[in-house]
């Protein structure tokens, strides 16, 4: 398996005239007990990520020339696309943990759209496997973009904060800037069990004209809007309304269940009720679920108890005055129970507070 192993490699590190040269051999090498980014989970010993190695040409088409990042499915790398421009590559584990993110970016690559907001969603530019030395990797190709909001928001502090919005990038010097500097100091790195972790890279840090248009990204969680859903379609506590999250820098709901110490909805409802109060009795009776948490007089049945009563007054944290009455009143067009009761996001673009009128 080895040798065939290194068959596979040398076909995709192919001599081409556009390669970076990396030849820099004065890297850090970290010690074997410092744990970096994606060790911190068993996917490694488990054979899950493609070995990706700063140098080679995947696909004798896209160059790895930096990493930029990790999570528990995937590695995140930047490439030239030879004889072309920087891409991203943002390649899976091989476990298809990641595929209905995988399935969802196939679908907007070939949907055809002129809505408004098709420019502000991250489609990927292309899409392939390859053959690693456990199983087949998934890898979508990106153009690049600043870290999220969220991160930026962290070097740059503000009062807001987002994870899935991505910064596009308006000047281009700063893909070069990063290649420059791991040609000139090479990322460290460490080999586990012969698979090479590198430390991540950030891009310089962008100012004015640097910051381009903000995109929505990450698509594990999506679900199509062709079907009615009657389940939950947002991951635990990422759920409506957002928009509280990206103000305040935390959850309105947290949902965070005293006996099982984990999200669960009986603790999400309990939170809802502490604020909003008990639902109304015919929400209650078309609800597929009231009996596990309501008895037949709509009275708080589930073994967790409801908070004590709080306000989004006392929950608000940054804003004062008139701005904050404001605010409020947008966040309260959201946070009824009844759907018909809560504005339309048409609506609530119109809003005074959004549209700074208030």
């Amino acid at each position: 398996m080895a040798s065939y192993w290194h068959v596979i490699k040398s076909l995709v590190r192919q001599p081409d005239s556009q390669l970076v040269c990396f030849n820099n051999s004065n890297f850090k090498i970290l010690p074997s007990d410092q744990q970096i980014e994606e060790e911190a989970y068993d996917n490694i010993s488990k054979g899950r990520y493609y070995p990706v190695r700063i140098g080679d040409a995947i696909k004798e088409r896209y160059q790895v020339v930096g990493k930029l990042g990790y999570g528990l499915g995937s590695t995140v790398w930047l490439a030239n696309e030879l004889r072309r421009n920087h891409v991203v590559l943002k390649v899976f584990t091989n476990d298809l943990q990641n595929r209905e993110e995988i399935n969802v970016n196939n679908h907007l690559m070939n949907v055809q759209s002129k809505h408004p907001g098709r420019e502000h969603i991250r489609v990927a530019l292309d899409a392939f496997s390859m053959q690693g030395p456990n199983g087949e990797h998934h890898c979508l190709v990106y153009e690049p973009m600043l870290e999220s909001a969220q991160e930026l928001l962290r070097r740059n502090p503000s009062d807001i904060s987002g994870f899935n919005i991505l910064l596009g990038i308006g000047d281009k010097s700063i893909l070069q800037k990063f290649v420059e500097a791991e040609k000139k100091s090479p990322s460290p790195r460490k080999d586990v069990r012969g698979y090479t972790v590198y430390a991540s890279r950030a891009f310089d840090s962008p100012s004015g004209r640097s910051i381009g248009t903000p995109i929505l990204s990450d698509f594990g969680s999506a679900v199509s809007g062709e079907v009615e859903h009657d389940e939950d379609v947002q991951p635990n506590v990422y759920r409506a309304p957002e928009i509280w999250d990206l103000f305040e820098g935390k959850h309105l709901f947290y949902g965070s269940d005293p006996k099982e110490e984990k999200y669960m909805t009986r603790a999400h409802l309990a939170d809802m009720i502490a604020l909003m109060g008990p639902p109304p009795p015919e929400l209650l009776k078309v609800g597929k679920r009231t009996a596990e948490f309501f008895n037949k007089d709509g009275g708080w049945i589930a073994e967790v108890p409801v908070p004590a009563r709080t306000s989004l007054e006392e929950s608000e944290e940054n804003l004062q005055g008139s701005n904050k009455e404001a605010f409020l009143q947008f966040i309260r067009k959201m946070v009824q129970w009844r759907p018909e009761d809560r504005q339309t996001a048409s609506q609530l673009l119109e809003d005074d507070w959004l549209n700074d009128r208030s």
